[in-house]
């Protein structure tokens, strides 16, 4: 994987990318650090503060990021195909408009494949698709039941883990590591009389302790209740690990161990929701803005296209095809009329339509796929970026069309990429450092100690 495409993956603020990168690669690490620093006057509650950490950090980022798609795929597996479904026909579409719907498909791609518009294994391929448009119309409320236990499921049950489940086990293991240290003191004073206890805890009790101490109390159970609402059915994974996010949060407060503990994770988990799912929107809208108004360039499409030596050219000669209009059907129509089209091919390149291919690893002639929502406004608004993008790049200084386009493109490139870079930096920054140091401040002031609220006797 080219630099480009790296910094591209991360610069989608709706993508999980930046999350695993702002994740694994910067904050737990910080936050194991700082976690130390915090209460290393104390050695004993240091020890057990960090080990809590990395214990804590570490298992429910794999759950996180694994979690969501495991289940899905398995409730697909063993749910949806059973009871005859498919698990990806989009839910907004029982919504008709005038350019997509249930109906609206089925009768388009009907007629497109008897106009000899979709032909050979392709054809198979979109009538398939049909029929699983209408066995979802003759079962829409059994079909939205399963959607909704699809999320539930892919909700929370990583939920369940991350908020419930570790927490326990790890304040179980820590109640137990305190009560053989208390038992070894109470020893050593009875053999050496006023003799001070150890406050070191040795490290080598971390591997024994893991294993023989992490598991749940079987008078605390956790049980989840109530109905998932159709409408978030169709949740992307992004959408869903913020929800996950939420879920867990409310888990981390209920389970705290003391009042104290309670505030001081409502605080940090309000300031963790920010900065990973609002901050790095804001931060990407600021920075493209202040590269146009400062540099007079347009930074809104992603590295990939501004290093398109072919989307470059077809600006430049004026030879690119885009739709005619913002208008649903003038959309989908070119869409489904031009599917080797650059605009075609990065609209699907960038979520913005599905395509379903013959032969997915070769990516041509490929065909809007009839079970996905299209959000119109979106595909719109990436149309119109498109466009103000050319329209400066042509208007630039340069030998040629052509010349002046790409040193257009490539100063539009370098800006975007360092907007990403700074954008990932910066809130990871926020993130891994101000964060924590935030928390701290605020610990301390609230309960009158640095120390971790919830070990500390």
């Amino acid at each position: 994987m080219s630099l480009t495409n790296i910094i591209s993956a991360i610069g989608n603020t709706s993508s999980v990318y930046p999350l695993i990168l702002r994740d694994c690669g910067v904050e737990i690490p910080s936050k194991v650090y700082l976690t130390y620093q915090e209460n290393k006057d104390d050695k004993n509650v240091a020890f057990l503060a960090t080990r809590e950490r990395i214990i804590d950090e570490y298992s429910t980022s794999a759950v996180w990021l694994g979690g969501i798609p495991l289940v899905e795929k398995l409730v697909n597996k063993f749910v949806i195909k059973k009871k005859g479904f498919a698990p990806d026909v989009n839910l907004k579409l029982f919504k008709e408009s005038d350019c997509q719907g249930l109906e609206y498909n089925t009768k388009t791609f009907t007629e497109r494949i008897k106009n000899g518009e979709i032909t050979g294994n392709m054809a198979n391929k979109i009538e398939q698709s049909i029929e699983d448009l209408k066995k979802v119309k003759g079962n829409k409320a059994l079909y939205e039941k399963l959607l909704s236990v699809k999320f539930g499921a892919a909700t929370l049950i990583p939920i369940a883990f991350m908020g419930f489940i570790i927490p326990k086990m790890v304040f179980r293991l820590t109640a137990k590591t305190k009560a053989a240290q208390k038992e070894r003191d109470e020893k050593k004073q009875l053999n050496n009389g006023n003799s001070l206890p150890n406050a070191n805890v040795p490290f080598g009790t971390l591997k024994r302790d893991v294993f023989s101490a992490m598991s749940l109390s079987k008078s605390s159970p956790v049980a989840f209740g109530g109905n998932m609402a159709s409408s978030i059915a169709n949740f992307t994974t992004y959408q869903k690990m913020a929800a996950i996010d939420g879920g867990y949060a409310v888990g981390r407060i209920v389970t705290s161990r003391k009042k104290n503990e309670a505030v001081d994770l409502g605080f940090k988990m309000l300031g963790m929701m920010f900065l990973n799912y609002v901050a790095p929107k804001y931060i990407e809208k600021i920075l493209d803005s202040a590269a146009n108004k400062a540099l007079n360039l347009d930074v809104k499409l992603d590295p990939l296209m501004l290093a398109d030596n072919e989307f470059l050219q077809q600006i430049a000669d004026r030879s690119l095809k885009l739709p005619k209009s913002n208008d649903g059907k003038e959309l989908l129509k070119f869409i489904d009329e031009n599917p080797d089209a650059l605009f075609t091919k990065y609209a699907a390149k960038f979520e913005k339509v599905k395509l379903l291919y013959e032969n997915p690893k070769i990516k041509k002639n490929g065909v809007r796929d009839p079970k996905a929502y299209v959000d119109i406004k979106e595909l719109a608004k990436f149309k119109k970026s498109i466009e103000e993008f050319a329209q400066m790049a042509r208007a630039s200084a340069g030998t040629s069309p052509l010349d002046a386009v790409q040193k257009f493109a490539k100063k539009a490139k370098f800006v975007k990429s360092l907007n990403i870079l700074t954008n990932v930096g910066l809130s990871s920054f926020l993130l891994a450092y101000c964060l924590p140091k935030v928390q701290y401040m605020f610990r301390e002031w609230y309960t009158g100690s640095k120390l971790e609220p919830g070990i500390v006797d």
